[in-house]
């Protein structure tokens, strides 16, 4: 299957105050029965038609940290598992 063995972190964003959260967890069931490894770590832009600027990018610095360390977590997962990246 062409699922089995990848590794996934879990981002959402949408206009409610959640971000989406909620869809996460059915997204990481999903994910997690057809053989993903999907790591712990998440996350999910609330009121997002107000989080990102004029060119794409998240307003808030803490957001931004946040994404670009799980990026980096899914980057060190799959080379400590000699995953492709």
């Amino acid at each position: 299957m062409c699922f089995k063995e990848k590794v996934a972190v879990l981002m959402s964003a949408s206009p409610g105050t959640l971000g989406g959260l909620r869809g996460l967890t059915h997204v990481r069931s999903i994910l997690g029965n057809i053989g993903v490894l999907v790591l712990p770590d998440q996350q999910a832009i609330g009121n997002a038609y107000q989080a990102f600027d004029e060119n794409g990018n998240l307003k808030d610095e803490a957001q931004q940290t946040s994404i670009l360390q799980l990026g980096s977590k899914l980057a060190t997962v799959s080379v400590k598992l000699n995953l492709p990246v």
